[in-house]
């Protein structure tokens, strides 16, 4: 412990003028004091700790008795992306208020202008909650250089809690684990778990085969949806819809039994482990964001990725394989709602096939945006599962990004924002799933083998949805940038 207060009296020299690059590691059990005190800590001596799973908090300096300032400590091996927090505080008095700093984000957008808070729970309500709106402050800091800072005041109620404090509802890879634990004692016959690879530090990516399986020893052609997440390891939201797909899918439901007799999902719930676990936002253990590199992965620099494009390749080569979806998940830090982003194509047929899957998404969630849906062909974008694999595959084939909000969604006709929870991610991913269904009822080829269809309110025709594409562009593509995330 000695250790620990030392280090927080001397964490102002950090290595240069902003002393972001000096944060290497996060905080451990550490005791903030005020200026020039030397005694043993007190209650109200602040500590703080990151060192925990998918934790990350770099930093603190004392400003005042009432407020901290706190730095975000970045991506291992990659200086550049700063936005992931999560971290403990203890040994607090009771109605000790406080206000956080948190003084060094790699990004200037962000949905912190929108009324987005950080979520909160403590040892004795160990429910995730957002901090009220009216408690968090995004500005412009003189003293930061003019950085972005993101302030939120906070009050402790109780002198005996560990409070946890988080940029989003945590998902870790342990959660995972545990996840699919449980599935795997209930024996499930149409659910599969096999280990697809190991990450850099021997993490598990665990693949999820969900079908009758009478499909996987049938000689007819298989039809198969791809769906992957957490390839940004601070995307938490995507690992929520994920689940959501996956409950859905191993439901009892009268439309998951018949998606399952038709079809088979293969499922990669967590591509970036080791990013996860140590708290990263953008990139792998070592460095690199994994989503730029899926034209040519490195089976030691980018194991995770290099098995999963393996599997893809070899399906696609597969004469008895039709791979028809590829939906990698994702989260965006600027945009409300769920939305997609899709590829160009020249033809104009195909452009509007494409255009299908999102329309029909759009009936079945309230929180889905067909206005911020596009399609688009940025040379940025190149090396990214959607780009590459849209490149890869035949005609039959759609791959998309599938986006949901950090925050919150805005149902049509409504202008106040509704924050997400964790249960309504995983409302959006049961109905990412339903929309298979929709999709495979208005191809003639499979609509003999389908259940009826669902009931839904406010459906257009499937005919509106030939004649539109996402966002209601008729007779035209939409090829519009990605919005920064």
């Amino acid at each position: 412990m000695k250790t620990n207060m030392a280090e927080s009296r001397g964490n102002t020299e950090t290595g240069n003028e902003n002393g972001y690059e000096g944060i290497s590691g996060n905080v451990s059990k550490l005791i903030v004091f005020p200026h020039g005190y030397y005694g043993q800590p007190k209650k109200g001596h602040l500590i703080f700790d990151a060192c925990f799973e998918s934790g990350n908090l770099g930093r603190i300096d004392y400003i005042s008795e009432f407020e901290y300032d706190l730095f975000i400590r970045p991506d291992t091996c990659n200086p550049r992306f700063r936005v992931w927090f999560n971290f403990t505080v203890e040994n607090m008095r009771k109605s000790q208020r406080v206000i956080f700093n948190i003084v060094n984000f790699s990004k200037t957008k962000s949905l912190y202008r929108d009324g987005m808070a950080p979520v909160v729970k403590s040892t004795s309500r160990p429910k995730w909650q957002r901090l009220p709106p009216k408690n968090v402050y995004y500005y412009r800091c003189p003293d930061h250089h003019k950085n972005y800072v993101m302030s939120f005041a906070f009050c402790f109620d109780r002198d005996d809690d560990v409070y946890q404090f988080a940029y989003c509802y945590p998902y870790t890879y342990t959660r995972l684990q545990h996840y699919l634990e449980n599935l795997d004692k209930r024996n499930l016959e149409y659910i599969q778990r096999e280990l697809l690879g190991l990450s850099v530090q021997q993490r598990r990516v665990d693949l999820l085969t969900i079908t009758n399986p009478v499909n996987l020893v049938s000689e007819d052609e298989q039809r198969v949806v791809f769906i992957t997440a957490r390839i940004h390891p601070g995307e938490t939201p995507s690992s929520f819809v994920c689940q959501g797909i996956i409950d859905f899918l191993i439901s009892q439901h009268p439309v998951a039994i018949s998606l399952r007799d038709r079809l088979v999902f293969k499922v990669a719930p967590m591509l970036n482990p080791d990013g996860v676990y140590f708290g990263n936002y953008r990139c792998s253990l070592m460095g690199f964001d994994l989503n730029r590199h899926w034209q040519e992965p490195s089976p030691w620099a980018h194991p995770t990725l290099y098995a999963v494009k393996r599997l893809i390749v070899e399906m696609h080569n597969c004469a008895k394989t039709s791979l028809e979806f590829y939906i990698d998940i994702h989260a965006h830090s600027t945009m409300m709602n769920g939305f997609m982003y899709g590829n160009i194509f020249e033809r104009q047929d195909l452009f509007q096939r494409q255009a299908i899957f999102p329309k029909l998404l759009c009936r079945n969630a309230e929180d889905f945006s067909l206005t911020n849906t596009s399609f688009n062909k940025d040379l940025v974008k190149a090396g990214t599962g959607r780009r590459f694999l849209g490149g890869l595959l035949d005609d039959s084939s759609y791959c998309y990004t599938l986006e949901v909000s950090f925050y919150s969604y805005m149902p049509g006709g409504t202008s106040v924002p509704i924050p997400y929870t964790e249960e309504t991610y995983k409302k959006f991913g049961r109905n990412v799933a339903k929309t298979f269904m929709d999709y495979y009822q208005s191809n003639s080829s499979m609509t003999a083998g389908l259940a009826a269809p669902m009931t839904r309110e406010k459906s257009p025709g499937i005919a509106a949805v030939h004649q539109y594409g996402a966002g209601g562009t008729q007779k035209g593509q939409k090829s519009t940038k990605e919005h920064p995330k």
